[in-house]
């Protein structure tokens, strides 16, 4: 038997700090799987044969260097690939499973023997008989196990549903509708469904282009970072910084000793942290709807609010009163901590979280609309950044309270910092206007009257911190310091970067902060060689009137438009998934797009449809229609990413996608890149593979 040598102050301290420190694993843990292998993807759809009789198509992308094995193997082997159905009620197998995909049997290290495998893709098809007058559901999973040369994943299952309804069984012709299903599974399956329904524009769906896991990861890197930027900028806010001593000497008062100290010092900070997060999932499980941030990013209502309250916390930065929460929550919350336990941290670090909202509440809101771009990851990651920022100094200060000797008094350099971020808000709060402008097609806040409101307000901000403009709470400027002269410096350097964009620069490193160069009114560099030698299309297309794509570029903003001028010109359709409210898309069309190669490309190899998913423009009644879901599509931003999501599995702009003249994808699809040569690689394999094929 091991004996404790603690006396029971400290055993207690250890279990504690035992606990959190599982705590904390397991929340890390957690993360980290989020990013695991995922080599699989299922696809499944419906096909009709005659009568009641039907093909269920079930098939597997599989990345390389992956292989999954076949339905047939011996025992002691894998996993066999196997399909499952939950009841047979409505209908009934016809013959055995087809394997349409040849399968290659050879020695498999992992498990000592021969075994058939499927790399690349393998393809599976049931015919069954519908035997129910009424609408038949077939559900059921495939389960199935992946390997690569030197390791294997556990067994997944993957859900599917395939809906025939009654009008069907009545002989009716109706397309085949295909839904992609990621293996990416939780504890069971993930649901897919093929329903059979009648194919509208913008329905359909045939391929879909691998992710870009590369760019990715660098997106979420990026993230991190800037939050982690914004979670230190916080701590300057004057309603935060001074609550670093008074934190501190929470933690340093009574006799519980200095290991109890450390500990709810950690665990103060875990608070901070886990609060935060918990904000950032409470964002992804009310915004986890595909189109969900487009909606938010783009309707008028949301911006406005979005800009007022942008506004209003510009304004109270600027003296003119004060932001505060109602006094009896923080109070309650300060009463709570003051009753000690291992509660006390806790509710100390909610009270932190209420008092400094009145300053950081502008950074955490811009922070989660960035963040609520994406999923569940983006948010719990950008927030857990952020919360980590913010709990880190308390948390060392709390365990080194020596190390705040090196702190600088609070004094008027906070009200400086306050004034600060009151000029950064006001320009931030513009680009909620802006997308409301593009969105709607207003032309107000053209991209020279964007710039021009920022020229402006930089150029207040550097004369602010020149001391010649003082506000209401400021103290007298005896001297310029040297941090300061450095942030003079850069303000001034900023507004003369901002002047040639008055006159069609393009302002690459902020493009994607700015309204798109279509809707400059001066634009000098329409007269440079670049902008010369347009490509021809077949016809002027609808919403030219309204949308334009760069560089002097003609093209379609509808799909069907640009596929039927793709079909005569014989040239391959480059789809171009865009956005109003997209930063990213701004940056390729800024960053990439002026390349001279990827111009030439553009202009003469493809007929080019750019797809806005957030455009509020109404479509016709007569186009207007009705998801399977139920989702009414009446706008061409709705269409569009209904489009987007239904036929490629994909809601993320931007997206390229080259097809051929049939509505086939050549060679997948690509996302965000800056990498020029990468794009033009693209390009030129889509278009090499449709010349090939045609």
């Amino acid at each position: 038997m091991k004996t404790l040598n603690c006396n029971l102050t400290t055993c207690k301290f250890h279990y504690s700090m035992k606990k959190f420190l599982l705590f904390s694993l397991l929340f890390f843990s957690a993360v980290v799987n989020a990013q695991i292998e995922k080599p699989v993807n299922w696809k499944f759809n419906l096909e009709p044969i005659a009568g009641n009789e039907y093909n269920l198509v079930f098939t597997a992308t599989i990345d390389e260097p992956w292989h999954m094995y076949a339905n047939d193997i011996p025992e002691g082997g894998p996993i066999a690939t196997s399909f499952n159905y939950e009841n047979q009620n409505g209908f009934k197998l016809i013959g055995k499973l087809q394997q349409l995909s040849n399968q290659v049997v050879k020695f498999d290290p992992n498990f000592n023997m021969k075994i058939g495998m499927f790399s690349e893709k393998a393809i599976f098809k049931q015919k069954i008989e519908a035997v129910s007058a009424k609408p038949l559901v077939i559900k059921g999973y495939v389960e199935f196990m992946s390997c690569n040369d030197k390791t294997c994943l556990a067994p997944e299952e993957v859900n599917y549903t395939f809906n025939i309804p009654a009008a069907k069984l009545a002989g009716n012709n109706v397309e085949t509708v295909n839904v992609d299903s990621s293996s990416v599974t939780e504890n069971k399956k993930s649901d897919s469904t093929a329903t059979m329904t009648p194919s509208t524009p913008g329905q359909a769906g045939t391929s879909k282009g691998k992710p870009d896991s590369k760019n990715a990861e660098g997106s979420l890197w990026a993230l991190f970072i800037a939050s982690l930027l914004q979670g230190f900028l916080g701590l300057l806010t004057p309603c935060v910084y001074p609550m670093i001593p008074m934190t501190v000497s929470f933690f340093m008062r009574g006799q519980e000793g200095r290991g109890r100290s450390i500990f709810n010092a950690l665990l103060f900070g875990f608070s901070i942290v886990a609060i935060y997060t918990s904000l950032g999932g409470i964002v992804s499980l009310t915004g986890a709807g595909s189109n969900i941030f487009s909606t938010i990013s783009t309707h008028w209502l949301p911006n406005i609010i979005f800009f007022l309250l942008f506004l209003v916390f510009a304004i109270s930065f600027f003296g003119l009163f004060e932001l505060v929460l109602p006094g009896r929550l923080t109070n309650k919350m300060d009463q709570q901590a003051d009753k000690g336990g291992l509660l006390a941290p806790f509710f100390m670090a909610v009270t932190l979280v209420l008092v400094s909202f009145s300053c950081t509440g502008p950074i955490v809101s811009a922070l989660l609309i960035e963040a609520s771009k994406g999923a569940v990851i983006r948010p719990t990651i950008g927030m857990f950044a952020y919360s980590l920022a913010f709990a880190l100094p308390f948390t060392l200060f709390a365990i080194f309270p020596g190390l705040m000797k090196s702190l600088p008094k609070s004094g008027g350099w906070l009200n400086a910092v306050k004034i600060f971020f009151g000029f950064i808000l006001l320009a931030w709060g513009m680009k909620f206007l802006s997308n409301i402008d593009q969105s709607y097609h207003l032309n107000i806040f053209t991209r020279e009257v964007y710039i021009g409101i920022w020229i402006v307000l930089f150029s207040l901000l550097g004369l602010y911190l020149l001391g010649k403009i003082k506000f209401a709470h400021d103290s007298d400027l005896h001297h310029i310091g040297v941090l300061r002269l450095f942030f003079i410096i850069t303000v001034f350097s900023f507004v003369l970067y901002l002047v040639p964009g008055l006159f069609g620069a393009p302002l690459t490193t902020i493009s994607g902060w700015l309204p798109p160069r279509a809707t400059q009114s001066f634009d000098l560099s329409l007269n440079s060689p670049s902008s010369q030698g347009q490509s021809s299309i077949c016809a002027q297309g609808k919403y030219s009137d309204i949308l334009k794509i760069p560089y002097g570029i003609e093209g379609y903003f509808d799909y069907e438009e640009g596929l039927a001028c793709a079909r005569k010109q014989n040239k391959p359709l480059l789809i171009d998934f865009n956005g109003h409210s997209c930063t990213n898309c701004k940056l390729m069309e800024n960053k990439v797009w002026p390349d001279k190669r990827v111009l030439e490309a553009l202009k003469t190899k493809f007929v080019i449809v750019s797809l806005y998913i957030d455009d509020r423009t109404k479509l016709p009644e007569n186009e207007e229609f009705t998801t399977s879901d139920g989702k009414l599509i009446n706008t061409l931003g709705k269409k569009n990413a209904n489009f987007q999501l239904t036929k490629f599995e994909s809601n993320s702009q931007p997206y390229y996608v080259v097809m051929d003249s049939e509505g086939n994808a050549m060679n997948g699809s690509l996302g965000l890149t800056l990498n020029a040569d990468e794009f033009l690689n693209f390009l030129e394999e889509g278009a090499k593979k449709y010349h090939e094929k045609n």
